[in-house]
C-alpha cells in the first residue's frame, strides 16, 4: 500500500515514518529525517481553509490538515478562511494529485 496507490483510489492518508514517527510531507518512500520506512497512519478526512482565491465560479483553497499538511483544492461553494471543509473527492489526474472539498 502506496501513497500515491491509495490516493488514485480516492484515499488520502498521512504518511508518517516507522522509526522516528514524523508526518512525511510531500510524501516519499523513505524519511527525510532518518531514512526510516513510511506507513500510512491513517485516512484523512477533514482540513481547515487557510486561504483562497476565486476564478470564474470555482473556488481554490489552501487546506491544512493535521497542523502540517497543506494542499491546493477546489471548492464550489463560497470558502470562508478558518472553516472546516471535508474531502470530497481526492485522486491522481495526468500526474497530478487532485482534491476537492465541501
Amino acid at each position: 500500500m502506496s501513497f500515491e496507490s491509495e490516493l488514485s483510489q480516492g484515499s488520502f492518508y498521512i504518511p508518517e515514518c516507522v522509526k522516528c514517527s514524523i508526518i512525511i510531507w510531500p510524501p516519499s518512500e523513505f524519511c527525510n529525517q532518518c531514512f526510516g520506512e513510511i506507513v500510512l497512519r491513517k485516512k484523512i478526512s477533514e482540513g481547515k481553509i487557510i486561504e483562497f482565491s476565486r476564478k470564474d465560479e470555482e473556488y481554490f483553497c489552501i487546506v491544512e490538515f493535521e497542523n502540517q499538511i497543506r494542499v491546493m483544492a477546489k471548492m464550489t461553494n463560497i470558502p470562508k478562511v478558518g472553516q472546516m471543509v471535508k474531502i470530497l473527492k481526492s485522486g491522481i489526474s495526468k500526474g497530478n494529485y487532485f482534491f476537492e472539498v465541501t
